[in-house]
């Protein structure tokens, strides 16, 4: 499934394309997402691109008559395209430019969404929130006064999108081992310090991951096609039974809510 690094990777790969561009038409190949294409969509028709902007894992794609809202699921993707290729047997949905080219989305499994938002308001899919990790709203005060005397395991905390948004399950395992936490632990037992390392590494992490393009593990590609490579820098995600890059130690493996997940017992405590 497509992480925050994959979204915003897919931000910055079509925006140069989109901003300032007029949408002519769209075309909906299916009428059923994980939900209804909302027909409302049309009204962006005319419309010139304001901003193509990114609210967790979703993208927003914004006009002065109201936002077109994406999400990729588990498969989708984006390609800008000449709109006289012929579509391919999974592109659901072109969004047509007046300037000859096509906003193609492409989702094999069909769980991902186009939803439609009005001007000025705010979707019930972004609502309940927690904040960006990559602003400055993230810090470890902010997440230790969330944490306190939380039961719940660490990795199951920061993967809780009303405390942190976009801490996947790849990047949640690769920041809790680079801070030398186990995920196994209470949130509420980390200390100050341990919460400083911790979102210190949750913000490095996914910045490595956006400049490396993201995690290519089965369906993400780049809106060029291209795939990324932040798996060449996993750690211990998916490394079960291989030796710990520090210590040598065989990684882990357990599930913490219903999620795979890797870890090295003697460099994590």
């Amino acid at each position: 499934m497509p992480e925050l690094p994959e979204v915003e990777v897919s931000r910055m790969g079509i925006s140069p394309h989109l901003n300032g561009e007029v949408i002519r038409t769209f075309v909906f190949r299916t009428p059923k997402l994980r939900w209804p294409i909302p027909e409302a969509l049309k009204a962006l028709e005319g419309q010139r691109i304001l901003s193509v902007s990114r609210r967790a894992k979703y993208l927003l794609i914004e006009t002065s008559v109201g936002t077109a809202i994406i999400h990729l699921g588990m498969s989708g993707s984006l390609r800008v395209l000449d709109a006289q290729l012929p579509a391919d047997k999974h592109d659901h949905v072109d969004m047509i430019l007046n300037n000859g080219k096509v906003l193609r989305y492409n989702d094999p499994r069909r769980f991902g969404a186009w939803l439609w938002c009005e001007p000025g308001q705010e979707h019930k899919a972004l609502s309940n929130l927690g904040p960006e990790p990559l602003t400055l709203a993230f810090e470890p005060n902010y997440i230790l006064d969330k944490a306190k005397s939380k039961r719940v395991a660490v990795k199951s905390f920061i993967m809780d999108n009303k405390i942190v948004v976009g801490v996947g399950n790849i990047y949640a395992n690769e920041s809790l081992f680079s801070s030398g936490i186990l995920p196994t632990r209470a949130a509420g037992s980390l200390s100050v310090l341990e919460w400083q390392r911790l979102v210190t590494e949750i913000k490095r992490v996914l910045e490595v991951a956006i400049k490396q393009g993201g995690t290519t593990l089965k369906d993400f590609a780049q809106a060029d096609g291209k795939p990324g490579y932040f798996a060449q820098e996993l750690q211990v995600y998916g490394k079960a039974g291989e030796p710990c890059p520090i210590c040598g130690h065989l990684i882990e493996e357990q599930k913490i809510g219903q999620r795979n997940t890797f870890f090295c017992s003697e460099c994590q405590s």
